[in-house]
């Protein structure tokens, strides 16, 4: 595995570079991304970013994120991977980036699941992806502007859930702090990822918290929004940002999973943890992975079957 240093160095040399991060993007795919993007116009360097679905209605606050791309049209000499465990992470642009075999190819990264997938990889397990790019842009010695800043301070605030998870730590601060400094908005970017939401939203949140289950003595808790739910809402999937969240918080409740129907018989499930039961191991047994305490998979059947499935598969690493 490469150094931060070196990875850096391979970048500030590239005669053009694409920016690739994970499908259903979230705000450190976003931050890790955009930051990047930005840095290498400030140095010269021709540069795209690409994500195969839109950008989150959400985001749209943040100056330039519409700058990203669902494919690229730049036949690049690094393909750059952010926050990525492994490039099947990419969805329809997985077969774009493997594509590119004689390519430099680069993994810059902080789950514990990565596969280390690239040509040059630097992966260190952190809050968010994000702390690792900051340290990046400044072994490039880019000019950390407001909208840089931003876009990174995106990343730390929602990986670490407005700094609340296990992993946070002085590194972490230290970053928000050196962004804060150079214009980092905080308050805007709280208020619109916390503070403000759309109607459709919170009707479907007040239905799906309505009809939340629970398993195995009441350690395990389950929510499901199907396309029904959403439709009955004129919701979008992004809509459910979060969600998984809330069941957390119940106080007999270790591990927390959604279930999203995004296609006839395919779920994409967030899991989340207390910290008694490792949901990056359960996630991998579905093929899917992330991290200790937050991570996702897809499941594909009946949902009652899935549910009777990966239940049993969470009271294993609970007992």
């Amino acid at each position: 595995m490469q150094t931060l240093s070196e990875i850096a160095e391979i970048i500030k040399t590239a005669k053009s570079v694409v920016i690739f991060t994970h499908a259903r993007p979230d705000g450190d795919a976003i931050g890790s991304a955009m930051s990047l993007f930005f840095a290498c116009r400030q140095l010269g360097i021709p540069c795209e970013a690409v994500d195969e679905g839109d950008v989150p209605e959400r985001f749209f606050f943040l100056d330039g994120v519409t700058e990203m791309k669902k494919k690229p049209t730049l036949d690049a000499q690094v393909y750059v991977c952010v926050d990525c465990a492994d490039e099947f992470r990419l969805g329809e642009l997985t077969d774009t980036y493997l594509s590119g075999k004689k390519k430099i190819t680069v993994n810059i990264d902080h789950h514990i699941s990565n596969t280390k997938f690239a040509k040059n990889n630097y992966v260190f397990g952190c809050s968010a992806n994000c702390e690792n790019m900051t340290e990046l842009l400044r072994l490039m010695g880019i000019e950390f502007t407001k909208q840089i800043a931003n876009f990174l301070m995106l990343g730390l605030v929602t990986d670490s859930d407005r700094f609340s998870h296990s992993d946070v730590n002085g590194r972490t601060f230290s970053a928000a702090a050196f962004l804060s400094e150079h214009g980092a908005n905080m308050d805007e970017i709280t208020y619109h990822l916390f503070n403000k939401q759309k109607k459709r939203r919170a009707l479907l949140y007040g239905h799906t918290m309505d009809r939340i289950r629970f398993a195995l003595n009441d350690r395990l808790a389950m929510i499901v929004v199907t396309r029904e739910d959403l439709a009955k809402f004129d919701a979008r999937q992004e809509d459910t940002e979060g969600f998984v969240n809330f069941p957390l918080s119940i106080d007999t409740v270790e591990v927390s999973l959604a279930f999203l129907e995004s296609k006839k018989g395919q779920y994409k499930v967030s899991l989340r943890s207390k910290g008694k039961a490792n949901v990056n191991a359960i996630a991998s047994v579905y093929g899917g992975g992330g991290h200790i305490l937050a991570s996702g998979c897809m499941m594909f059947g009946d949902i009652e079957e899935i549910i009777d499935r990966i239940s049993y598969t969470v009271s294993q690493y609970l007992d």
